[in-house]
C-alpha cells in the first residue's frame, strides 16, 4: 500500500506549493516508507509515499503515460493487472514498467470512465490529465482503501488520510455533528460524510471527475442482489454441493491471486475462526511457499482463541507467530491507535490489531492475507441470525419455537439469551415493525445511540437526531424492497460497519500504521458477485451461518474449527483503562473537566461521574452501554486533541530517494 495526496487549483492561482505537498507526504510516510515523490505543474501537484510491493525498482510514483499527458498517484493493488496488461498490449499500448500502476493509466486511455469496472482489486487513486486540466479520483468497490477531500480557498485538496489534508493550516478543524451522530449510532460514518466539517470521503464504488472548478461523483459499481422472487426460483436450480464446489473454485482463485501477485513475501493472519483458516489453507495447499502465519492472543481467556490458532497452524505446518495482548497493552497503545484511526470508535478492538500488524512488520512482512468480508457476504454475523429470529417472533409471537430459536443466539456470551429466557423474549420482541427498512440493525443502533445522551445541550442542538439515518436512507437502492430480508440486512452491513469500521478503523489504518498491506480474498469482486446471487438458505440455513462456506471446506478444515460456535472478534473495553493500580499517563488529561468542556461535545460532569464509576468498579464487569460510553468518550477526546486542538501535523522523516518532477 501507499499514501497519496494532492492539491488542484480551481482557478488560475499560483502553482500549488511544494512545501505543502512535502508536509502532506511526511504525514503519510507510515503508509509508504520505501520512497516518495511529487509531480507539479501550474495547476496541480500530486504526492506519493510508496510501500513497494510490485515492480520494486520501476514502479516509483507519481508515474506518467508515454507522452506525460497523464500522471497518477495510486494506493492499492489491481490483482488482475497481468490479464489487463495483455489485453491492452493487443490494443496497441506500450509499457515501460511491470507495475499495476501503469496498467491503470493505459486502461484509462483505452476505456475512460469504464476502466474501473475492469479492475479486480483494492485501490484509491488520482489521475491528473494535463491537457484537459481534469482530475479523476477513484476508490474500490468496498472502500478497502481510503480517500478524502475538501475544497478550501479555491483549492481541491485530497489525501489517503485526513491528517494529510490538515497539513494545510488554512483548512478549518471542527467536529461535524452529523458525522458524530452516525458514529454514535452506526459505529461508523457513511461516506461521503466524516466526523470533521467540510472533510468528505469518496464513496466506495465511485469516482469523481473534477474540471473547471466543478466536480461530479459517479458510481461505477453498487451492491446489488436479485429480487426475492428470483431467489425463490433459483432454489431448485443447483444442489448445495454444486454451490459449494463453485464457491471453492472462486475462493481458491481469489486467494491465490492475492498471494502470488506480489514481489515480496506474503503472510497470513490466523484468527482461529473458519474464514482465516480457509484462506491460510488455500495458500498452504496450492503453493510451494512456506507460509508464515500471525495470530492475536489475549491474556484474558474470555477473548483468547489460541487453542484453535495453534491447531490450524500445526495442521498446515506454518511458521507461526503470535502476540499476546493484555488490558494494559490496549490502554497504553490506545492514543496511537486513535491517531491512526482519525475518528472516535466505540470498541477497543482496533488496538490489538495495531499490535498484530506491528508483529507482522517486525517479522519482515509487508503483506498479509486476512479473512475479512466472509461474514458480510455469507451471512455470518449474529445480527443476521438475530434479525431472522425477530422476524419469526413478529409473525409467530406465540409459537413454542421462539424459545428454541432464542436459545441459539449469541452462544459465546456469558449471559446468552438461552440462559435468561424471560429477559431474552422481552428484549428481542421490541421494535418488531417489519416495514422498517432498518429492522435488522435497529436494536444495535438504539443501544449505541444512548451514548449521545451525554452530549452537551449545545452539541445536541447542532445535531438533528432525526437526521442521523437520513443520509443512509437516501442511499437505499430503488429495488431494495424487492430483495429478501437477509439481503437487505447484508446491504446495511456493507454500507455501515464493513466499509466505515471493519475495513477502515480496524483494517487499513491498523495495518498501515505499521506499513503492512492487507489483502482480502473474500472481497474479490468476482466472488462477491457470485455470493450475492445465492439463495438465502445457502448462506443462512435455519440459524446455521455461512452454511455453504462450511460445506465447501468440510473435508479440509478441522471439525473443531469448522463447527465451533461463531465467536466474534472482541477485546477488553473499559477494563483496559481503569483496572490496574497505576493509571495511564494520558487518561486524566483527556477526561479532565476543563479539557472536556473545551472540546464542547460531552457534558463534563457526566464524564467525570462515568470515570469515577468505572474506577470504583475495579475487577467488575461493565455493562455493554458503559463499555461503549467509555471507549467513545476517550476516543473522541483523543480525536479532539490530535486533529482539532493541535495546530500542526506530526511529521515523519522522508525517505532519501525522493522523486521530483516539476513542470511549473
Amino acid at each position: 500500500m501507499c499514501g497519496i495526496c494532492g492539491v488542484v487549483n480551481l482557478r488560475d492561482n499560483p502553482s500549488p506549493s511544494p512545501e505543502l505537498i512535502i508536509r502532506m507526504i511526511q504525514s503519510l510516510t507510515h503508509r509508504g516508507p520505501d520512497s516518495c515523490g511529487y509531480y507539479r505543474d501550474k495547476r496541480a501537484i500530486l504526492g506519493h509515499s510508496r510501500l513497494a510491493i510490485i515492480d520494486l525498482e520501476l514502479g516509483v510514483q507519481p508515474l506518467s503515460n508515454e507522452d506525460e499527458t497523464l500522471w497518477i498517484t495510486f494506493n492499492g493493488e489491481i490483482f488482475n493487472y497481468v490479464e489487463l496488461r495483455d489485453e491492452l498490449l493487443l490494443c496497441g499500448h506500450k509499457f515501460r514498467t511491470q507495475s499495476d500502476t501503469e496498467t491503470i493509466l493505459h486502461a484509462w486511455e483505452e476505456w475512460g470512465e469504464n476502466s474501473f469496472s475492469h479492475f479486480n482489486g483494492q485501490w484509491a487513486l488520482a489521475i491528473w490529465d494535463v491537457k484537459r486540466k481534469e482530475l479523476i479520483l477513484s476508490r474500490d468497490r468496498f472502500g478497502i482503501r481510503p480517500l478524502y477531500y475538501t475544497i478550501n480557498n479555491n483549492r481541491f485538496i485530497f489525501g489517503s488520510e485526513i491528517k494529510a489534508i490538515f497539513c494545510d493550516n488554512r483548512v478549518s478543524r471542527e467536529f461535524n455533528p452529523a458525522g458524530m451522530g452516525e458514529i454514535f449510532t452506526f459505529w461508523s460514518t457513511v461516506a461521503p460524510l466524516t466526523v470533521y466539517k467540510n472533510i468528505y470521503e469518496i464513496q466506495p464504488g465511485h469516482f469523481i471527475v473534477l474540471k473547471n472548478g466543478k466536480f461530479l461523483s459517479k458510481p461505477y459499481w453498487s451492491i446489488s442482489f436479485p429480487s426475492n422472487s428470483e431467489l425463490l426460483n433459483k432454489r431448485s436450480v443447483k444442489t448445495m454441493d454444486e454451490y459449494a464446489n463453485e464457491l471453492k473454485k472462486h475462493l481458491a482463485e481469489a486467494t491465490l491471486l492475492r498471494f502470488t501477485r506480489s514481489d515480496v513475501p506474503v503472510g497470513a493472519y490466523l484468527s482461529g475462526g473458519i474464514d482465516s483458516s480457509i484462506a491460510a489453507f488455500i495458500v498452504s495447499q496450492y503453493t510451494n511457499s512456506k507460509l508464515n502465519t500471525f495470530s492475536l492472543r489475549f491474556v484474558d481467556s474470555e477473548f483468547d482463541e489460541g487453542i484453535y490458532q495453534k491447531e490450524m497452524s500445526e495442521r498446515l505446518g506454518t511458521e507461526h507467530h503470535n502476540v499476546k495482548v493484555s488490558r494494559r497493552d490496549i490502554g497504553e497503545i490506545f492514543p496511537e491507535v486513535i491517531r491512526h484511526a482519525e475518528r472516535p470508535i466505540l470498541r477497543t478492538a482496533p488496538a490489538p490489531l495495531f499490535l498484530l500488524s506491528r508483529l507482522a512488520r517486525n517479522s519482515g512482512y509487508k503483506v498479509v492475507v486476512t479473512g475479512e468480508g466472509a461474514d458480510e457476504i455469507f451471512g455470518g454475523y449474529d445480527i443476521f441470525r438475530e434479525a431472522k429470529v425477530r422476524r419469526f417472533i413478529a409473525q409467530n409471537p406465540d409459537s413454542p419455537k421462539v424459545q428454541t430459536y432464542l436459545s441459539q443466539l449469541y452462544p459465546w456470551m456469558q449471559r446468552a439469551p438461552g440462559n435468561v429466557p424471560a429477559f431474552a423474549r422481552s428484549f428481542f420482541s421490541k421494535d418488531l415493525n417489519l416495514q422498517d427498512d432498518f429492522f435488522s440493525h435497529r436494536p444495535r443502533w438504539d443501544s449505541s445511540s444512548v451514548i449521545m445522551q451525554m452530549f452537551t445541550e449545545d452539541f445536541k442542538e447542532l445535531l438533528d437526531f432525526n437526521s442521523v439515518e437520513r443520509g443512509l436512507m437516501h442511499q437505499i437502492p430503488e429495488d431494495f424492497k424487492s430483495w429478501s430480508s437477509l439481503n437487505r440486512d447484508q446491504w446495511l452491513e456493507y454500507k455501515t460497519l464493513l466499509s466505515g469500521y471493519i475495513l477502515s478503523a480496524q483494517g487499513d489504518r491498523m495495518l498501515m500504521a505499521n506499513s503492512v498491506e492487507g489483502r482480502f480474498p473474500f472481497l474479490d469482486s468476482n466472488l462477491v458477485e457470485f455470493a450475492n446471487t445465492l439463495p438465502d438458505s445457502v448462506k443462512l440455513r435455519d440459524l446455521k451461518e455461512k452454511y455453504v462456506l462450511k460445506k465447501a471446506f468440510s473435508d479440509l478444515i478441522p471439525n473443531s474449527i469448522l463447527n465451533r460456535s461463531k465467536q466474534p472478534y472482541r477485546a477488553p473495553d473499559a477494563q483496559s483503562f481503569f483496572f490496574y493500580k497505576d493509571k495511564l499517563g494520558w487518561l486524566d488529561e483527556v477526561t479532565s473537566q476543563s479539557f472536556v468542556k473545551e472540546a464542547g461535545v460531552f457534558n463534563p460532569l457526566a464524564v467525570t461521574r462515568l470515570m469515577d464509576k468505572c474506577t470504583k468498579r475495579e475487577g467488575m464487569k461493565m455493562s455493554n452501554t458503559d463499555n461503549m460510553r467509555v471507549v467513545g468518550i476517550l476516543s473522541t477526546m483523543l480525536s479532539y486533541k490530535y486533529f482539532i486542538k493541535s495546530g500542526h501535523c506530526s511529521f515523519n522523516e522522508l525517505p532519501e530517494n525522493m522523486l521530483i518532477i516539476d513542470r511549473s
